[in-house]
């Protein structure tokens, strides 16, 4: 009598030969493994792979014990190299669009404000450390999350060299943490400004009584002058089109004497866009500028002080705030549904292998101008 065969749904052997590439295995034991509840998550990966793999998740149709390693491993392995087909039309036609419009235009300044930052101020709060830092802490001295934040935002004053009664401009400040540090700690009148309003409204409140000001506000319509610059996290949403006009205006806010910070997600190389799962989800019309981009940019508008790089921090720092997202979800979950704890989950798991994988970079560049009168010297965190 013959035996009935049992056959693999389509294209699922293919996909098992591309996660066997990054040692995954479908159904297997090791927490990388992936376990598929619906085989039709082997379609959507052939057809829109990184956004067809994030959607399932968020659609409960695969599992992971560590989806952060599992994530690492696909991006270590560039396994993005080897996809054809549909997803490989899908990918090009994300960089088709990326050429043909400025996804960072003027009239799309506040979008990432009003999918993301403005989803609610308990999910962030729960997240976060106290002072609610929305970026990659510094880990080399630190413990916990609370000592990595407070560590970054010293480490940016002190490379500002920034003094009491000096003028700084925080471009991006989300919740007000970094004006608020410099404005305590080191005597400074701050100007914050952020495109999302839930942030503006908080970072008021907790500034209340501190000299800073926070204004909702793209940086193209920013006028005056300041001592000492800072950019954090923001610059992932400047776009290339738009890198020159960034630090022209810049430069034209800066007075001859300052220096600037930024603080950047950097890409190990040069790409024509952003991941399209992140980019649907997460933080629309972003893209993660190059080191080739970035000096580009610069030329003829900054001298290049320092540049440090702590990429590995961003891992720590990712997971730090899973597990605070985690332990919090028995309260949030009252006001978000299941979709969204997925979708988060798989916004901090894969940006945390995203790092790991060595693809992902975090970068502090101090900028000044050649009319700056003095040298500079970089300055590092000592061991306590």
């Amino acid at each position: 009598m013959a035996t009935a065969t049992t056959r693999e749904p389509p294209g699922a052997a293919q996909v098992q030969a591309l996660l066997a590439g990054a040692g995954i295995r479908v159904n297997g034991t090791a927490p990388h493994d992936i376990r598929i509840h619906d085989p039709a998550v082997y379609q959507r990966l052939l057809s829109d792979w990184s956004l067809g793999l994030g959607e399932a998740y968020m659609d409960a149709q695969w599992d992971c014990p560590r989806p952060d390693e599992f994530c690492h491993r696909l991006l270590r392995a560039d396994l993005e190299r080897q996809v054809r087909g549909q997803a490989r039309w899908t990918l090009a036609l994300a960089i088709l669009r990326s050429r043909l419009v400025n996804l960072q235009a003027p009239q799309r300044a506040f979008q990432v404000a009003e999918q993301h930052y403005d989803i609610g101020n308990d999910v962030f709060s729960a997240m976060l450390d106290s002072q609610m830092t929305y970026s990659c802490g510094y880990w080399e001295h630190a413990s916990d999350l609370e000592q990595a934040q407070a560590h970054k935002l010293d480490m940016i004053c002190r490379k500002l060299e920034l003094a009491p009664g000096e003028r700084l401009l925080d471009v991006g400040c989300g919740w007000g943490s970094l004006a608020a540090w410099a404005a305590r700690h080191y005597g400074a009148d701050v100007v914050g400004i952020t495109v999302s309003r839930e942030q503006q409204a908080l970072a008021q409140t907790r500034c209340r009584d501190l000299p800073v000001e926070i204004r909702l506000a793209d940086y193209r319509e920013l006028q005056g002058n300041f001592d000492k610059i800072a950019s954090v996290g923001m610059f992932e949403h400047v776009g290339p089109r738009n890198y020159r006009t960034y630090f022209e205006t810049l430069s034209r806010l800066l007075r001859d004497q300052g220096l600037v910070l930024l603080h950047t997600i950097g890409s190990h190389v040069t790409t024509a866009r952003t991941e399209p799962w992140i980019q649907k989800y997460i933080f629309p019309n972003g893209k993660l500028p190059s080191a080739a981009e970035m000096t580009a940019a610069l030329e003829d508008r900054f001298l290049l002080e320092d540049w440090h790089n702590f990429g590995p921090d961003y891992d720590r720092t990712l997971m730090a705030w899973l597990h605070n997202f985690d332990a919090a979800w028995p309260r949030l979950g009252s006001r978000y549904d299941e979709r969204f704890r997925r979708m988060w989950r798989y916004y901090l798991c894969s940006c945390a292998g995203y790092f790991r994988s060595r693809k992902g970079q975090l970068w502090q560049l101090v900028l000044s101008k050649r009319g700056r009168g003095r040298s500079y010297r970089s300055w590092r965190p000592q061991s306590s």
